[in-house]
């Protein structure tokens, strides 16, 4: 294992894990108030309205696609009685579905970002480098999945990025899985791992910000209230009178 492969597919996975956990932790001791989406409906809503919930709807896809293919071993879904031919063809349909409306989604917030001056001013430079980095890694999971286990060749990336992958948890990452796989597979592991060591720092944080205190919050009542006539000044009805003189 040379130095360059040590750095990049053992230090790097680590040092991004460890910004990702302590950041999340200073940001929420030091920044509870901007731990938020920095919301912009305010500023534009149709766009909004139909980006938004495909863009996160086909992502959470994807990350159950990757949950499965990366975190569960082979032998599993083996030992499941789910035959690897069909697990090639479910994930291939599913993945390009996730992929097409991660893309479209994707493709309508981005217009919205840039395209939209009031959106775009709200944007930080953190903000810019998270978008470039989640471009980086849709670009080449769609690539990977149309191009590469659709259309091309195919590539069994569970028993190579798979296992370098649980490899780190375990501490015992194998470094030759990574090294020798196909360049596009290195690049998108890459860029994942950079934007786990940028997540804190953006407004991605949003993301574990769950409303769970509805659940079990008291009832708000709302009660009909008729709405009467003020009662007139004076005793005759409406008078004039001069200023300071009491009614």
């Amino acid at each position: 294992m040379s130095g360059w492969d040590l750095w990049w597919w053992v230090i790097l996975p680590y040092a991004a894990m460890i910004v990702f956990v302590v950041g999340h932790v200073w940001r929420w001791r030091y920044d509870q108030f901007g731990w938020t989406s920095r919301s912009t409906e305010l500023q534009e809503k149709r766009l909004l309205k139909w980006g938004a919930p495909l863009f996160h709807y086909a992502t959470f896809a994807a990350i159950g696609g990757h949950v499965i293919g990366i975190l569960i071993p082979k032998a599993v879904t083996e030992w499941l009685g789910i035959p690897e031919h069909v697990y090639t063809t479910f994930s291939g349909i599913a993945g390009s579905i996730a992929a097409v409306g991660v893309l479209i989604g994707g493709g309508i917030l981005l217009l919205r970002r840039t395209g939209v001056p009031r959106v775009r001013a709200t944007t930080t430079a953190v903000d810019y480098l998270a978008l470039i980095l989640l471009g980086i890694i849709v670009g080449l999971g769609i690539y990977l999945t149309l191009g590469v286990q659709e259309i091309g060749s195919g590539y069994d990336y569970r028993n190579s990025v798979s296992v370098w992958f649980r490899g780190l948890f375990a501490g015992d990452p194998h470094v030759h899985l990574i090294s020798n796989a196909p360049i596009m597979y290195q690049v998108h592991a890459t860029a994942a791992w950079v934007i786990f060591a940028v997540w804190p720092f953006s407004r991605l944080v949003h993301a574990w910000s769950y409303p769970l205190w509805y659940l079990w919050r008291p009832y708000i009542v709302y009660r009909r209230r008729r709405a009467v006539h003020p009662p007139e000044p004076g005793t005759g009805g409406r008078r004039w009178r001069k200023i300071g003189v009491p009614y």
